[in-house]
């Protein structure tokens, strides 16, 4: 019997169609993802007057979305391993598509509010299951670069909710970009049949004959035959718990790792919630929804080129001092918002875009590189579970300051006291005990 360790072969092959199929379909995946985090920001202005909400109550219904997110990250990303990244993401998929489609038809705040939460399960455990069958398939030598441009589908479902949101609202009305939520639904035939499960999984449950095709796929010179074993370096790959990403001196930076995670997604997602109602509410743009969901879109389309740029400069120089870097520069760019108008708004809000949203692409990347690969699912589930909870207090916070009718510089400032913290947190990121 001939027994082969299947990681060297996953890291040392080359791109093939095989990968570019994985790339493709968890990038889809993932875009809708981005899609659903900026959506509400979309319709928040007329769900107000649709339902009468006062700030507080608009940023609240905000939240219902992220504490599913929440749950379904800590949930799916602990029990992937056990289900098979791509059950789970199969299941996540029927979850987030299935219910925002719904969402189109709530009747009161209380029912939309009750779909977005099981739909925003759905979201947040496609995530980590999701960039641990990409990490787990991506030749090491590009895995960073891959792991980046699936991310980067975050930035990009952004922009496309705003052009739908820009597009369909004006005729068919606020319930439209929910229903156009359904494309991912109506794809899964496809996804199904050419997305791979996950290596480790088929191995540790001895279904040898599938990985060994699939070995076939990714290295089309490996020559599947019956007296050739199939091993995992990953041998706890099932028992991979919670308590592993406190071990072996990861306590610290796990922790690190999850304030970062807090503290970036609170302002993403307050600056996605409220950036078109904030705009609207200073004096020289008043109630003008398309030119708040052009701003909306300059972030998003900001974020593309952070991840982008950031990727780059972390593959030619160090990827945590370019997280830092971009953080430091985030922080600085919100704290200006307030002070300024005309295009150089415009410039800023690109820029915040990009060290804000951008760079949450490439902190997943450099938290997928710091982790194991037993433990990747797992630990970037927690830290995006543990970045829900900012997630969910980011609107409800803009909400509570809206209602305060503070000036409008003021509004920005928590966003940039949270992106220096996130700066401070990754600056102490320990990469010595990288596995």
């Amino acid at each position: 019997m001939q027994k082969i360790n299947i990681q060297p072969v996953l890291d040392n092959a080359k791109f093939n169609s095989f990968h570019r199929a994985i790339l493709f379909w968890t990038g889809f995946i993932i875009i809708f993802d981005g899609y659903d985090l900026v959506i509400y920001g979309t319709v928040l202005p007329l769900l107000m007057k649709t339902w009468n909400l006062t700030p507080v109550e608009a940023g609240s219904l905000a939240s219902y979305a992220l504490f599913g997110m929440m749950f379904g990250a800590f949930i799916f990303g602990t029990i992937g391993n056990r289900l098979g990244s791509k059950n789970a993401i199969i299941t996540c998929i029927l979850l987030f598509s299935g219910f925002t489609v719904l969402c189109a038809f709530a009747q009161s705040p209380s029912m939309f509010g009750a779909f977005r939460f099981v739909a925003g399960i759905g979201i947040g455990g496609v995530m980590p299951n999701a960039v641990s069958l990409m990490a787990e398939y991506a030749p090491k030598n590009i895995r960073n670069t891959l792991i980046t441009i699936m991310f980067s589908g975050i930035a990009t479902g952004g922009i496309l909710s705003v052009l739908v949101g820009m597009f369909l609202i004006p005729i068919f009305g606020w319930q439209s970009v929910f229903v156009f939520g359904l494309i991912p639904i109506l794809l899964l035939p496809f996804i199904y049949r050419t997305l791979p499960e996950s290596m480790n999984f088929l191995i540790q449950k001895g279904r040898t004959s599938e990985a060994k095709a699939i070995l076939s796929k990714v290295e089309p010179s490996f020559k599947s035959e019956s007296n050739i074993i199939l091993e995992t370096s990953s041998a706890l790959y099932n028992q991979a718990g919670i308590s592993d990403l406190f071990k072996n001196n990861r306590l610290w930076s796990t922790l690190m790792f999850w304030i970062a995670f807090f503290a970036c997604l609170l302002v993403i997602y307050g600056i996605n919630s409220w950036l078109p109602k904030l705009i609207m509410g200073k004096p020289e743009y008043r109630d003008d929804l398309s030119l708040g969901l052009t701003f909306l879109l300059v972030y998003n389309i900001g974020a593309v080129f952070g991840a982008i740029i950031g990727g780059r400069l972390g593959d030619k120089y160090d990827l945590r001092k370019t997280v830092v870097l971009f953080f430091v520069t985030a922080a600085v760019a919100i704290f200006l918002l307030g002070f300024t108008t005309s295009y150089i708004l415009y410039i800023l809000m690109f820029v915040a875009g990009a060290t804000t949203s951008g760079n949450q692409i490439v902190m997943n990347t450099l938290v997928a590189q710091y982790y194991p690969a037993l433990l990747r699912s797992t630990g970037f589930g927690w830290a995006s579970g543990i970045g829900r909870i900012g997630a969910i207090i980011g609107p409800t916070l803009v909400g509570y300051l809206v209602s305060l009718k503070l000036p409008f510089e003021q509004n920005f400032f928590a966003f940039a006291v949270a992106a220096g913290v996130a700066a401070i947190a990754i600056f102490f990121v320990d990469f010595k005990n990288e596995k």
